[in-house]
């Protein structure tokens, strides 16, 4: 575990992921040879361990059981160099697990069995609500990523809640089906949002064609800020004031699962280093190109 004081808080899911792949084409019913990881995983998870490659001190602010799985995944997080101080540890509630399936066209199915974050609920924020890292009088200044596996009501009262008054929010949707949990956020006008087109358009309840079309309207509906990514074609970064747009490199794809977190990850690092908006840009699509295509 880190010695330092944590530099941002990676708020939602932390988990063991069961990844499975094979490497022919598949359909649902079929059988086939192919290769099964066990691996720490959950969104805020990702986005913590990438952001601890890339040189910050990332605290997980989460619940995992008292099970063996969470003793080791808590075990893991540490190894990894992840604080797990405000990590916390419920004896009434198992340890979160999500399995997937990926093939060469891309993700064929996935189950997130993430109820305990959901039966956890605020208490998994005391630590910013009645300190140490912060209260409503004295709210947390730094960082946060958030992802949206947190319920809809907890998300609802983060946005508007004086203890996260005065934060950097940094919100994912955690996947399209709970994409809308975070209209909260573009009610109160508060944090940057990072979804891909498939969760702008939920959001938006629009269809769109282009990121930097879907980019723009997030804004107009209330996001202070939007990047939206759209696979391999151009993604955008919007605010009131100015957009931005850029494409991906193209690239080999072998994993699916974890690109939008090293996205996220790479780009909130890349503003931490002082880059502008349009290499910030660049850096967490070259990352995320990076992890679509095998390496790290």
């Amino acid at each position: 575990m880190t010695t330092h004081a944590p530099d941002i808080l990676c708020i939602g899911s932390v988990l063991w992921d069961m990844i499975g792949r094979c490497d022919q084409t598949m359909q649902a019913g079929n059988d086939k040879p192919g290769r099964i990881r066990l691996i720490p995983g959950g969104v805020a998870l990702n986005i913590a361990m990438t952001l601890a490659g890339l040189g910050m001190r990332p605290a997980l602010i989460s619940v995992v059981g008292q099970d063996a799985e969470g003793t080791a995944l808590a075990a893991e997080c540490r190894r990894l160099g992840l604080d797990t101080t405000h990590l916390t540890r419920a004896p009434d509630l198992p340890t979160d697990r999500y399995m997937a399936i990926e093939t060469p066209d891309g993700l064929l199915a996935a189950i997130a069995d993430a109820h305990s974050l959901e039966q956890a609920g605020a208490r998994i924020l005391s630590p910013l609500i009645e300190g140490p890292l912060g209260t409503p009088q004295a709210p947390y200044a730094g960082r946060i990523a958030l992802d949206g596996n947190l319920t809809e009501a907890l998300l609802a009262e983060i946005a508007a809640h004086p203890a996260f008054a005065r934060a950097d929010l940094r919100i994912a949707p955690a996947s399209p089906g709970k994409a809308t949990r975070l209209s909260a956020f573009l009610r109160a006008g508060r944090g940057t949002l990072y979804v891909n087109l498939e969760e702008a358009c939920l959001l938006c309840e629009a269809p769109f064609t282009s990121a930097a079309e879907a980019a723009r309207a997030l804004v107009e509906r209330g996001a202070a800020r939007a990047l939206v990514t759209h696979g391999g074609a151009p993604c955008c970064d919007a605010t009131a004031d100015a957009s931005h747009t850029e494409t991906p490199l193209p690239v080999t794809v072998t994993r699916v699962t974890g690109a939008g977190d090293t996205f996220m990850a790479a780009h909130i690092a890349a503003e931490r280093d002082g880059f502008d908006r349009p290499e910030a840009l660049r850096r967490a699509l070259a990352a995320a190109a990076t992890h679509v295509s095998g390496g790290t």
